[in-house]
């Protein structure tokens, strides 16, 4: 195993607690991921103080299960990455916390990981033959992001939402019709059955800019459209709104990203993050890239949602360009992309 870069990850940004082992950037040893989701849908959302208590119960198990399923000791890694931003900072905490004991015990490097460029990494595990230069639509809860990857560990943001990412607004439209949390999976399943040309819902174009987005104008009108039916008591076709508001949002993120395909002249395009696991956005990118030739790249569901294998990842290739943190190493919870 000696010519083999082992890293073991370790993912706590929100309410997954994971941690993983990957061998040189591309081969998953083992994933273990504890969700939260059940504890969450409770209060309709994540509850930040419960998610970070819950962390402190789960890391370590987490750690030594991935460790075991992997076949492996800390004797035989590498190095150990850790998610540091951007997150609630207290969930932050507690991965980094476990991941600086462990450094600290072990001697082993520590290579602190930005939880988006972790998202992108997704794309190396499920493509083993995928390289940079690609572009990137990372779109999740938190963060709706364009972005040019350049090289490993090098990227440009060309395009940003203004206001909610697009999974919080798949969140808020899904309490606003009574599907509750969390509202992603749930819309995309019931649009189903519905008509997405029922409702014309807006599409946000964000100025001069072909590659930003902005959601709240959507979810506003979606919400104005529930009030109205209610005041004029007409019926809601819950379907319809979830296919519709689904179809606004689909035809922003493909519209703004096949834009940059066009301008860029990317060959590879890549989607990335939670909401990349819906399955009308992942055909619709399918056909928007087979149209014009551009090879595209997903990772499966249970990548596209947090999980340190990606953390792993992204962790090797900075591990390998010499990236390396000390013990003084905190949770940045607005960290940006790009930034060290």
């Amino acid at each position: 195993m000696s010519s083999d870069c082992l890293i073991l990850a370790i993912e706590s940004s929100c309410d997954e607690t994971s941690a993983a082992v990957v061998r040189n950037g591309r081969e998953v040893l083992s994933n273990v991921i504890f969700s939260q989701i059940d504890l969450h849908t409770l209060y309709g959302g994540v509850v930040p103080e419960i998610a970070s208590r819950k962390h402190i119960d789960k890391v370590n198990q987490v750690i030594e299960e991935a460790l075991d399923k992997a076949g492996v000791t800390l004797k035989d890694i590498t190095a150990i990455a850790v998610t540091y931003g951007p997150g609630l900072v207290g969930a932050l905490l507690v991965g980094v916390s476990a991941a600086k004991a462990i450094a600290f015990a072990t001697g082993l490097p520590l290579v602190g990981v930005h939880h988006i460029e972790g998202h992108i990494s997704a794309n190396f595990i499920a493509n083993p033959t995928l390289e940079p230069p690609f572009g990137c639509l990372v779109v999740s809860g938190g963060h709706t992001h364009l972005v040019e990857v350049k090289d490993y560990g090098k990227y440009e943001i060309i395009g940003r939402t203004y206001d909610d990412a697009a999974g919080e607004a798949f969140d808020k439209v899904a309490r606003a019709i009574g599907l509750g949390y969390p509202g992603g999976p749930k819309v995309d399943k019931i649009s189903n059955e519905g008509n997405p040309e029922a409702i014309h819902f807006p599409r946000a174009k964000v100025g001069d800019s072909g590659y930003d987005f902005s959601f709240s104008g959507l979810k506003s009108a979606v919400l104005n459209y529930l009030n109205s039916c209610e005041m004029k008591n007409e019926q809601i076709v819950v379907a319809d709104v979830a296919a519709s508001f689904q179809k606004a949002v689909i035809d922003v993120l493909v519209g703004n990203s096949m834009q940059a395909v066009e301008q860029y002249g990317f060959k590879k395009f890549a989607i990335a993050g939670g909401v990349a696991s819906n399955s009308h956005l992942r055909a619709a990118f399918e056909e928007a890239c087979s149209k014009r030739g551009v090879e595209f790249f997903l990772p499966p569901p249970i990548l596209c949602t947090d999980n340190a294998a990606m953390i792993g990842a992204a962790g090797y290739y900075e591990y390998i360009n010499g990236t390396r943190h000390g013990l003084d190493l905190n949770a940045i919870p607005n960290l940006r992309l790009g930034e060290k």
